[in-house]
């Protein structure tokens, strides 16, 4: 078999587009969550997402189309939770969270129990990308990076001092709303990818590891998104010749990536401090 014969399918080839697209998008905003200490956000808008998708199948309707809006208002929610009811982050994503997760069951129980559909959201299918989802990836992946790269000052400030980007002028509720709804899109479109058992993952690890060899802000993004797609390019070959879960697979590329940088960062602190 010829090294590359994998990408003689289309259906490969739609994966590694539609994954490293939303790598990348995955791993840029999880510079920013990680550093807000906003990781678990990822997590709890993935609970919510299974059960807009369990409203999507239970009506018969295309799951992506319920799923954006849904998890994007329910985004929103957690902020105005943590923002006006006096209840910290971590507990406004766990109420969020858990009232997604209980609606997803009950709807699931109703349809008559767990089915091929729900596993593949579940567990992620990226190798059955469709080539209309490929281009509803991209497209808005594309969008939201742009985004970012519209209000990257106001994020960066908002990240590392809000009450002074408050001070300076910034509008940080704006900030805090647009993240939290774009956050809200990205693991709706991530959830084809990994899962919805590994959303979080795809947000945390690429940024993680960027973060432990990184010399600034803007080589961590740059970083986080070469490691989020050499993962999801990885994950997806060991996946094709190896017949493992592509879902697991990049998760664990990722992970292995992550090992990598926590050592190289160990290694190079004791030898400055041996030459010191």
């Amino acid at each position: 078999m010829e090294i590359f014969a994998f990408l003689k399918y289309n259906f490969i080839v739609r994966a590694f587009i539609a994954g490293s697209f939303i790598g990348i998008l995955c791993s840029l905003l999880g510079i920013f969550l990680v550093l807000r200490r906003l990781s678990l956000i990822g997590d709890g808008l993935a609970h919510v997402t299974f059960g807009s998708i369990a409203v999507g199948i239970f009506f018969r309707a295309q799951p992506m189309y319920v799923a954006l809006p849904l998890v994007a208002f329910s985004s929103l929610g957690i902020l105005k939770l943590s923002e006006t009811a006096n209840i910290y982050g971590d507990a406004a994503i766990g109420i969020v969270s858990s009232l997604g997760i209980a609606t997803g069951i009950l709807l699931v129980s109703f349809s008559g129990g767990l089915n091929t559909d729900i596993f593949g959201y579940l567990f992620g299918s990226i190798l059955s990308v469709s080539a209309s989802e490929t281009w509803i990836s991209a497209v808005l992946s594309v969008a939201v990076i742009a985004l970012i790269c519209v209000l990257y000052q106001d994020l960066f400030s908002t990240t590392f001092d809000e009450e002074f980007a408050r001070i300076s002028g910034v509008k940080a509720v704006r900030i805090n709303r647009v993240l939290v709804v774009v956050t809200g899109v990205t693991v709706v479109l991530a959830m084809k990818v990994v899962g919805i058992m590994l959303i979080s993952s795809l947000l945390i690890l690429p940024a993680a590891a960027s973060l432990q060899v990184a010399r600034s802000f803007k080589s961590a993004l740059f970083i986080s998104a070469a490691v989020s797609v050499f993962s999801v390019v990885t994950g997806i070959i060991v996946s094709f010749y190896a017949d493992f879960p592509a879902g697991a697979s990049i998760v664990m590329a990722n992970f292995c990536l992550f090992i990598i940088a926590f050592f190289y960062k160990r290694v190079k602190c004791c030898l400055n401090h041996k030459n010191r």
